[in-house]
């Protein structure tokens, strides 16, 4: 075993812990800790167990620290799975889904979570997405897409169009 990495010197054990303070991400304040453990003495492995993780762990977010500060004790990106729709189907799709239902070609007067997951493994003319999701799935894709999956007030397609608006407008009814 070699002499251990040296933690940056600009800084002493009371800036991380007065850091650890303000931090909103809990793996974060948890690595500051670590952190300020080793500079106030206790040996790697303690503060290490203590912050519940390994001394190598620890060793690689002293690297970090040192090269890129706090910043370099975030968690970085994970690039995940790819979409099953890509980018210009997402498009089309939130187009649909903002349109609204037609009730005589869909069948339903609102969007329900069960609509969409049908409308998007649909592959007939009008939509062609032919991805299947299940209802946890849509409601992420409908989140992403920055759209909320609360269904409006539904209205009757057979509704009287001029009595409803005469009834939101205020206009007194003919007498």
């Amino acid at each position: 075993m070699g002499t251990p990495l040296a933690i940056r010197t600009d800084l002493e054990a009371v800036e991380p812990r007065r850091l650890v303070r303000r931090e909103r991400d809990g793996r974060v304040a948890a690595r500051l800790l670590a952190l300020a453990d080793v500079l106030d003495g206790m040996s790697r492995e303690a503060a290490a167990r203590v912050a519940g993780m390994d001394r190598q762990t620890l060793r690689d977010w002293v690297i970090r620290f040192n090269a890129e500060g706090v910043e370099g004790l975030r968690d970085q990106p994970r690039s995940g799975r790819r979409p099953r729709m890509g980018e210009g189907q997402q498009a089309a799709f939130k187009a649909v889904v903002l349109r609204g239902p037609d009730p005589e070609r869909d069948g339903v007067s609102a969007w329900r979570i069960a609509d969409l997951c049908r409308i998007a493994g649909s592959t007939h003319a009008s939509n062609r997405f032919g991805v299947s999701y299940r209802e946890g799935g849509m409601r992420r894709l409908v989140k992403a897409l920055d759209l909320s999956w609360q269904k409006i007030r539904p209205r009757h397609p057979k509704a009287d169009k001029a009595a409803r608006e005469r009834f939101q407008g205020g206009a007194s009814p003919p007498r």
